[in-house]
């Protein structure tokens, strides 16, 4: 790739620096208490619940990551990084107004359909994932492409210190996918949907609130769509410009 000149593509590399950073400064002390209080919590529940929550995660997500292959665009090869990253604005914006209606929607409508904002939320958030590496050139039926953004997501959700451990396979994602067997059972589940509820669980359990569920659930979903969509951006980036 040519040398970086314009001012966008020196901002675009001061944020993905940033970026670096975050994914591998250590766990903060607040941070630490609360996965520790979180982990504690996690004891109480019954072994069967987690295993209902892991299959349950496990085949959503398979649902949405094998049903939105067939949706996506096809990718776009990258000719002018300046141009793609105005097109991958442009969805994380559509995805983030997208998010937070239904946040609203599901917040407004108590307990029951609260409930339902967790698969429709996680179908959103996954379809943009797709979306941004066909615009950033790369092609989700292959199956490495798509765990990839399984990483990314985990990267996103989860507490510090499994971002400092993901964060590596995300860097050398070209050298670690060789090595990839080729089937998706070999994630790691259970620790995939526990990080993301211990990450997103006071926001949801505010959301069922009456009288403030859709507030809280339109602003979460605006929030959580946006982080989640940068992310994708700077992991992108790195590997484009191999820094």
């Amino acid at each position: 790739m040519m040398p970086t000149t314009t001012p966008h593509e020196q901002e675009m590399r001061k944020e993905l620096r940033r970026w670096q950073k975050q994914m591998q400064r250590g766990p903060s002390l607040p941070g630490r208490l609360a996965k520790r209080l979180q982990d504690r919590v996690n004891n109480w529940i019954p072994e069967k619940v987690h295993k209902a929550f892991t299959v349950a995660i496990k085949q959503m997500t398979r649902a949405v990551l094998y049903g939105a292959k067939f949706m996506t665009p096809e990718p776009q090869p990258v000719q002018d990084l300046v141009l793609t990253e105005t097109k991958v604005l442009e969805r994380i914006r559509y995805y983030k107004t997208t998010a937070a209606t239904e946040g609203a929607l599901t917040g407004a409508g108590g307990i029951l359909l609260g409930l339902a904002d967790f698969p429709l939320f996680l179908g959103i958030k996954m379809k943009m994932l797709f979306d941004i590496a066909a615009l950033y050139g790369f092609d989700v039926k292959d199956y490495k492409e798509r765990l990839f953004l399984l990483y990314v997501f985990q990267a996103t959700f989860s507490s510090q210190e499994l971002r400092n451990k993901t964060y590596p396979l995300l860097a050398n994602w070209d050298q670690y996918s060789k090595e990839l067997p080729m089937d998706i059972d070999t994630f790691d589940w259970r620790r995939f949907q526990q990080e993301y509820r211990d990450y997103i669980d006071i926001a949801k359990l505010l959301q069922l609130m009456p009288g403030i569920g859709a507030v809280v659930g339109a602003y979460a979903n605006h929030r959580l769509t946006d982080k989640l969509g940068r992310s994708a951006m700077n992991a992108y980036r790195m590997r484009l410009l191999k820094v």
